[in-house]
């Protein structure tokens, strides 16, 4: 129907939007930190050193500023080789951090579930599909199954 040049578009006629990789954020994150055994704040930081590379102890404060306060944080990061020395402090230069493999590979799987990467489906053997699993990993499960059929058969 026209009035004046002003079109007045059907109710099923929307553009999707360019991005909506966030859309299961929660779920993975819920997931991510089942998996890998993980705190929000440290995967949060783990997220933040990952686009970083090569960081120094103060990038490390700098950021976690903005986190609860945990005193053991970075040792813990480090004890559970989440990151590692890049190179060991020598004369006025400081010591340098990366993370490792495991971070790296880690962070890289979270990033293609969240992108819908092909392949990149939450699997079923995931700690929240356990038959002694609590109510909210029970909960997470329906939407982990969702969002794999999504994944699987991605809509036109």
């Amino acid at each position: 129907m026209k009035s004046k040049g002003v079109v007045i578009r059907k109710n099923t006629s929307r553009t999707p939007p360019d991005h909506d990789f966030l859309k299961y954020w929660r779920v993975v994150r819920y997931w991510a930190k089942s998996r890998y055994g993980l705190s929000t704040p440290d995967l949060e930081m783990l997220l933040f050193l990952y686009s970083e590379q090569i960081f120094n102890r103060g990038k490390f404060r700098e950021y976690e500023k903005l986190m609860s306060w945990d005193k053991a944080r970075f040792s813990n990061l480090l004890k559970n080789k989440w990151i590692h020395v890049w190179r060991k402090r020598n004369g006025n230069e400081t010591t340098l951090y990366e993370l490792t493999y495991k971070g790296k590979k880690a962070i890289n799987t979270i990033y293609k579930k969240l992108n819908g990467e092909a392949l990149s489906e939450i699997p079923m053997r995931s700690p929240v599909f356990r038959s002694d699993a609590s109510f909210m990993d029970n909960r997470h499960r329906l939407m982990i199954i969702q969002m794999n059929e999504e994944i699987k058969n991605p809509p036109d």
